[in-house]
């Protein structure tokens, strides 16, 4: 039950879908490696939503090159393997950070990594449910 869309070639694949997604998670990191590095402003949970939105942008990314890498594998394993995948880099994130100086780790931070990732996850497939008029 894939969604209709083009077989891209292995090169083309790896190009158009998993080098977004490692250029993502380097952009995580160098983020993370920065010593003192806030979410600018005076809202209470801002670096909680900055959370939510980096892992679900890196998620959306997952998503699309999970779907068009294993088109074949159910929907509902792709997702809950990705989910679990991402759930773990964000853990692997907050180590990494705990150990630069003037930055934060906290279970909150790794707990709206896991959430934005998820939430990415389960936007792919209603959308790819809808494109396809089901």
């Amino acid at each position: 039950m894939a969604v209709a869309t083009e077989r891209l070639s292995g090169g083309a694949l790896l190009r158009m879908r998993w080098l977004p997604v490692a250029a993502w998670v380097a952009l995580i990191f160098v983020l993370s490696a920065q010593p003192g590095l806030s979410v600018p402003g005076t809202f209470e949970y801002r670096d909680k939503v900055a959370h939510t939105l980096e892992y679900g942008g890196l998620g959306w990314l997952v998503y699309r090159a999970a779907r068009d890498s294993w088109p074949a594998t159910p929907a509902l394993q792709r997702v809950l393997l990705t989910a679990l995948a991402l759930s773990a880099l964000g853990a692997l994130d907050e180590k990494f950070q705990s150990f630069i100086p003037g930055r934060d780790s906290t279970a909150y931070d790794w707990m709206a990594d896991t959430f934005g990732g998820a939430l990415a996850q389960i936007a792919g497939v209603v959308f790819d449910k809808r494109r396809r008029g089901a």
